[in-house]
């Protein structure tokens, strides 16, 4: 299955606005509860804080919402 692509117009975007931008979350406030409720891969590794930037060519596997792929 190949990733979704998520298209961003800067530098970076953290990953509590990554979720929203997914539609993975419904608001911003969500964000700090659904990464201490759920594993999040970037690039093949655990991590769950909400400032972590993202940036093109950078994939995020959220388990149960599936694979994403930062692009430009």
């Amino acid at each position: 299955m190949l990733p979704v692509k998520i298209k961003v117009n800067t530098e970076f975007i953290t990953l509590g606005q990554f979720l929203k931008l997914a539609d993975v979350i419904q608001t911003g406030g969500m964000a700090k509860w659904f990464l201490s409720e759920n594993d999040i891969f970037i690039n093949g590794e655990q991590d769950q804080r909400r400032g972590r930037k993202l940036r093109a060519g950078d994939k995020v596997r959220i388990a149960g919402f599936g694979e994403f792929l930062i692009t430009e």
